[in-house]
């Protein structure tokens, strides 16, 4: 009598991939939706109930007439009714028109344009060693806590962690920079790159590199210091679990059980803040960039902000708060392949 045929075993993938269901994919969207409505009456609100007088702000210190005053707000659109002017707002934001700088007479989009290079590289940088860096020593931290290396890890973290940003770029500029001794004139003080090299080639982006120093180091100093917590304390919680315990009962070495078992679990928690810091990169650090007069984001964000020139900070605004609302949006859909909980609802 013939043996019934037996099927072949499928091969096994480690976590399949699944496309959102509509109705998750949809509730998220229409979140997201509803947060960038929500921006833009924020926004308007902020930038326009203020209750400085733009066009008196920008005519201080010169002879002008009452008439030609009269004749600024008309040319600015500041005489118009509430209501006119934030239904025009909408319209053109909706459009893609974040409306026209008073200060610098040229389009937001292009001025925003012109700043998101220099805050990419920036943020950017400090961003990929933060990550590494934090999540490195958390999980070391985590594995061995109580440990020497813990204390000190951790310490140094939470000291770093509650320094006002401003305050170390600061500190940083004066050891490294203006100070006293073999290190003074070592760093750059402010800028981008030195006018008076080339601006093109390798000598250009070595002197990129020196003038992004400084700047990336303060950013990292205050950032690395959240992941090292977290993921910290996504270690401890992790190092208890059953499937922890099965593994070293196989007899796994540690670096294996600690980075292939409970490294992705203790990732999760890790995951949000990633993409918040993500999204917060667009906008940069103003007082970083304000600090080191880094010519990004942040440091057109505090130069509108002496005006005020109300429709450059709305347009900064909304550029800001759609790259934080977009990262969130993907955040949902990553946690979807990485958690299975969250992959059954």
């Amino acid at each position: 009598m013939a043996e019934p045929a037996v099927a072949a075993p499928e091969p096994r993938s480690g976590r399949p991939f699944r496309v959102p269901r509509p109705g998750y994919l949809i509730s998220k969207l229409a979140a997201a939706a509803v947060s960038f409505a929500v921006t833009l009456v924020i926004g308007f609100v902020l930038f326009n109930v203020m209750p400085a007088d733009p066009v008196r702000s920008m005519t201080r210190g010169r002879p002008v007439s009452d008439a030609q005053l009269a004749q600024l707000r008309i040319q600015l659109g500041v005489d118009r009714p509430m209501w006119e002017r934030f239904l025009s707002y909408v319209n053109d934001t909706l459009h893609g028109h974040l409306g026209y700088s008073w200060e610098y007479q040229q389009s937001v989009a292009s001025l925003v344009a012109s700043r998101v290079g220099p805050t990419l590289l920036l943020m950017g940088t400090s961003f990929a060693v933060s990550v590494v860096l934090g999540l490195w020593l958390g999980m070391r931290s985590g594995w061995r806590a109580g440990s020497v290396f813990d204390r000190f890890t951790s310490a140094t973290a939470l000291t770093l962690w509650s320094v006002p940003t401003f305050w170390l770029g600061m500190i940083l500029l004066i050891v490294f920079s203006v100070g006293i001794g073999p290190i003074h004139g070592f760093l750059p003080t402010a800028g981008m790159s030195d006018p008076t090299l080339p601006q093109t080639g390798m000598t250009h982006c070595l002197d990129v590199a020196r003038h992004l120093v400084l700047p990336a180091l303060t950013m990292v100093l205050v950032v690395y210091a959240q992941y090292v917590t977290i993921m910290r304390s996504s270690i401890i919680a992790e190092k208890g679990s059953p499937y922890l315990l099965t593994a070293r009962a196989k007899g796994l070495p540690d670096a294996s059980v600690r980075r292939h078992h409970a490294l992705p679990n203790a990732l999760l928690p890790s995951v949000t803040m990633i993409f918040m810091h993500l999204g917060g990169l667009i906008s940069g650090a103003v007082t970083v960039e304000a600090v080191f007069s880094w010519p990004g984001l942040g440091d057109l964000t505090y130069e509108a902000l002496k005006i005020p020139d109300l429709p450059l900070l709305q347009g900064t605004f909304i550029v800001f708060s759609a790259s934080v609302i977009l990262m969130n949006l993907l955040a949902d859909l990553v946690y979807r392949f990485l958690d299975p909980r969250v992959r059954a609802q």
